[in-house]
């Protein structure tokens, strides 16, 4: 009988463990879980004889992977997938894959939320501004980015994106206007909302070159990576910009120093909670179990991210 191991330091809700069990135990398999860990010895425990292994943000490490000789499939339940270690997923033979779209609507949601909550002074009682007819820039132009989109346009502001991966038409027919560079997006529109994945490309890509360019009272939304951040163009950037407002989902490593000396322009969540919504919780585990299923019944690789 084939173990799937759900390994969740953030406990997936109690009606996304039942459902996945559900599907676990239909096909025929054993369900394990390993809830609210404090070490990663635990982990590494658990996995050495899981056949299967779906995870939240809890760091599918190269120890956790080379312990784990049965283990065939990693499932991140979320879209980014940098936690896993791709390079040891793929000496050991093992498929890594992420359930895109599932908590995509709640991260756009959470990026909306935060632009609200800026734009009306915190809420602090004091006049504030109103997004409808002003400029953003969605940049990378996925699953999060159509939902920012789409939501964008319910506001009356005027969107635009850039993605050098997605086809111009494509990002057009949804009523958007696509550009033909990062720069141009950044110094087109007062909003960029961010959600590039960090790779060797993207880590510290977002500094002061661009930040310098965008309109008055720029505000820049990172729901993806504290990594894309140049976190010394950012403290710049507020230093030279005073009408300059960063909110993220992803706290900063000079967090306590931006908050210390910035505290009415910059915003973070206290953990990363874009997908901490009970339809995305629910949604991603569903989706984890279902792949692991058809991966096993029918070599679905689908949603494979080391090939």
């Amino acid at each position: 009988m084939k173990k799937v191991l759900v390994a969740t330091e953030k406990p997936f809700a109690s009606e996304a463990v039942d459902a996945i069990r559900e599907i676990v135990e239909k096909a025929g398999y054993q369900l394990a879980l390993l809830e609210k860990y404090t070490d990663v010895a635990q982990l590494t425990e658990a996995a050495k004889d899981a056949d299967a292994m779906i995870i939240r943000s809890d760091i599918a490490s190269r120890e956790v992977i080379e312990d784990a000789p049965k283990l065939k499939i990693i499932v991140r339940a979320g879209a980014g997938f940098d936690n896993i270690d791709l390079a040891a997923a793929t000496e050991k033979g093992i498929v890594a894959m992420n359930t895109p779209g599932q908590n995509s609507n709640a991260v756009a949601e959470l990026a909306f939320g935060m632009m609200v909550m800026a734009a009306r002074s915190n809420y602090n009682g004091k006049s504030g501004t109103e997004l409808r007819g002003k400029t953003i820039g969605i940049h990378a132009y996925g699953n999060v980015g159509k939902y920012v989109a789409n939501i964008a346009k319910g506001f009356g502001m005027e969107v635009y994106a850039f993605d050098p991966f997605v086809k111009k038409e494509d990002i057009e027919k949804d009523g958007v206007k696509a550009l033909d560079s990062v720069e141009e997006l950044y110094s087109k529109c007062q909003y960029v909302s961010l959600h590039i994945p960090a790779n060797d490309k993207t880590k510290k890509s977002i500094g002061w070159q661009l930040l310098s360019t965008m309109p008055k009272n720029a505000v820049l939304i990172n729901t993806a990576r504290k990594e894309v951040i140049d976190e010394q163009g950012l403290t710049e950037t507020f230093e030279k910009r005073p009408d300059f407002t960063y909110l993220s989902d992803i706290a900063p490593d000079n967090a306590a120093d931006l908050k210390a000396k910035f505290e009415a322009k910059c915003f973070f969540t206290p953990k990363k909670m874009g997908a901490q919504t009970a339809e995305a919780n629910i949604n991603a585990g569903i989706a984890a179990a279902k792949q692991i299923v058809n991966f096993f019944e029918k070599g679905d690789k689908t949603f494979q991210v080391n090939k």
